[in-house]
Formats: C-alpha cells, structure tokens, sequence
C-alpha cells in the first residue's frame, strides 16, 4: 500500500477552538487552551502517524490586526501556514461571518489545496442554526470541504481525520514516526506556565508576560526546571508575585503538575520574575524569544 505524508495547517480568528481541536486529533495537549484570545503565540506541529501515514498538523495564532511588533511575528506564523500546507483547515465558531483578515480570507478562497471548513462549537447551538450556518459557509467558501464539529467533545473528529487521510498527497514520512512534535522539551514548560498565567491573571497581565527556560536537567526520576517569567513593568512584577508569593507559587504548583503529567517523571520547578522592558515591541528580544524568524 502506498505511503501518504503532509502538512495539514489550521487557521482562523482568535478563539474558534484551533489548539482544542489540535490536541483533539494529536491525542495530547501541546496547545494552550484557555478562554482567553491569543493565546497561541507560536506555530506549534503535532505529528499524527499511522502504518500508511503521517500528518503533520499546524496549530497557529489566531488571525488579528496586529498592534504591536509580536502580533506582527504572530501573523508572520500564519502567512506561512499558506506557504507549505498541503490541505488548509479553516476554522470558524458557530456564531461568527467572517475572518478579521481580509487579505487571508482571499487567500483561502482562492487557493488550489484542498480546504477543509470546521464550523466549530455546534454543541452550543441548535439543529436549525446549524442548518443555516452550513449553507452559509457553503456559499462563502464554495471550494471547501465543510464539516460541523465539536472540538471540545470531539464530535465528529473521526469523520474529518478519515477526510484529510483521503486528501493527503502520496509521499514518504517527514519525521520519524515516534515524533510527536517539532518543539523542544523546554518550549512547553515555558506553555505550561504561560497557561497559568493566561488562567489566573486578568487584563494586560497575560498578554505582556513571556517565558523562558533557563536550565532543563533531567535525572533517573526528576526533572528539575528553572524558568524566568518576564513582564514589561515593575507594577506587573508585584501582581504576578502577588502578596508573599502566594500568586507566583499557585502558578508554580499548578505548572508543575501538568509537567509531571506530561513528562510522566517529578519535576522540581523553580519560577523567577524579571522586569524586560517593552519585550513585546523589540526586535532583538522577539528573535531571543523564538519571534521575528523572517
């Protein structure tokens, strides 16, 4: 039987349910997934094999307008989503019309791969909306594949997976076929911590934190990890301290046990906060940060 291989790249605004449903067909969670928009800030792959295949699925940022440098990197990630995808998922939520881009919007529709349309979310709806919002898109986006799904309850997830292995072109695998995913173990401790952070902590809190992993040892039966939180101000610091570090170790307790789930070993987690000043409009940190890679 013939081997098939390729690049399957998820895109759409903020919030559809993109890293739900990658971790959905992935069958493990690599994706931030919280109720908060921009939360994916990378381009993330999760590799799915089979005897006869492998799919080398793209979780990236939901699309926006950027307003500052590394929405501008964030956007980047998606541009090149288009470039190598073998068959594109274009994702919407029940409840919206239209893609906050334009320009990607007539990429889509214009595009020669397949499109695969997942109208997500259905189980917050009804029979008759969905209905609707079928021949909507149908007519919207008339060279695609649609689809109604629930990513959170993996409705209908099957059904789509069985449709990209139809579509994908015949080829040899790009990975080996342990692999997983293209990031370093690092990556997702800094994810798992951002997680938190996106979780417990309100208004530009999230959104001018980052991440970094400053040393990763792993022994026998633990693993012990020092990562750097960095904000923007000092005023950001002492919340995300928060009174006697009650709020950083919540963070710490909860980040740890998701690692120990993810690494299947005990983790020893150390967190620190520093100040990086405007991190998020610099060119020479963005790059630091695994941004800006154009």
């Amino acid at each position: 039987m013939t081997h098939k291989a390729g690049f399957v790249n998820i895109i759409g605004n903020p919030n559809v349910g993109k890293s739900t449903l990658m971790n959905a067909l992935v069958g493990e969670k690599l994706s931030i997934i919280t109720s908060k928009a921009q939360t994916t800030r990378h381009r993330i792959l999760g590799i799915v094999n089979g005897e006869n295949h492998q799919i080398v699925f793209s979780d990236t940022p939901g699309i926006l307008k950027p307003a500052y440098q590394l929405q501008e990197s964030m956007m980047d990630f998606v541009k090149s989503a288009f470039d190598d995808a073998d068959i594109l998922i274009y994702m919407v939520e029940i409840g919206e019309k239209e893609l906050k881009n334009e320009a990607f919007f007539k990429r889509i529709i214009n595009t020669k791969i397949p499109v695969i349309l997942l109208i997500n979310k259905i189980d917050t709806s009804n029979q008759e909306e969905v209905e609707l919002k079928i021949a909507y898109w149908k007519n919207k986006v008339p060279n695609s594949f649609p689809y109604v799904i629930s990513a959170l309850e993996k409705f209908n997830i099957d059904t789509v997976l069985n449709k990209i292995i139809e579509l994908l072109p015949e080829g040899p695998a790009f990975y080996p076929k342990d692999q997983l995913t293209d990031k370093p173990e690092r990556f997702f401790v800094n994810e798992k911590i951002r997680e938190k952070i996106l979780t417990h902590y309100k208004k530009e809190i999230p959104y001018a934190v980052e991440v970094e992993t400053e040393s990763f040892i792993e022994e026998e039966k633990i693993i012990r990890i020092r990562s750097l939180i960095m904000v923007e101000r000092d005023t950001q610091k002492g919340i995300l301290i928060g009174h006697k570090g009650t709020a950083i170790k919540r963070v710490g307790a909860e980040a740890r046990k998701d690692l120990q789930l993810f690494f299947g070993k005990k983790i020893f987690l150390e967190l620190y906060v520093k100040v990086n000043k405007n991190w998020r409009s610099n060119d020479k940190e963005l790059k630091r940060f695994g941004y800006n890679q154009k």
